[in-house]
């Protein structure tokens, strides 16, 4: 470690030109991605859930969709981040893996966003069928 330290002291690595063309991680993009997108269905998650929690009384419908929530989205984001990480140090800078990367992060998105959504709404549909 300290060598690393005083390499990267005594000879600072050089910043990029700005005429140099930057070239693109697709790994670390989709990593990050996986990452924002963690965050806005975890804060949606207990959102979208306190509120079933407060309208459902004593019911234990709303932990039960906790529970379907949190073992939907880990496999998920796993997948994805897989797929990304087997990608061979030319594929991931690849311009031409830009519309997949596109349809990833689309997907994402729409997983991370919908789904506490999709699934509190289900449950409080089937609270009121079976109520």
């Amino acid at each position: 470690m300290a060598k690393v330290w005083q390499r990267g002291f005594i000879a600072p690595q050089t910043e990029a030109r700005p005429n140099e063309a930057k070239s693109v991680d697709w790994r670390r993009r989709m990593s990050d991605n996986i990452a924002y997108a963690l965050l806005v269905y975890t804060a949606l998650q207990i959102f979208v859930t306190m509120g079933a929690l407060k309208s459902e009384g004593a019911s234990l419908l709303p932990y039960l969709a906790l529970v379907v929530l949190v073992g939907a989205i880990i496999p998920a984001c796993r997948r994805f981040e897989r797929r990304w990480n087997r990608l061979t140090e030319e594929q991931a800078h690849d311009p031409s893996m830009a519309g997949y990367f596109r349809r990833d992060r689309l997907a994402l998105w729409v997983m991370a966003i919908g789904l506490p959504f999709a699934l509190t709404g289900l449950f409080k549909l089937l609270a009121l069928t079976f109520a």
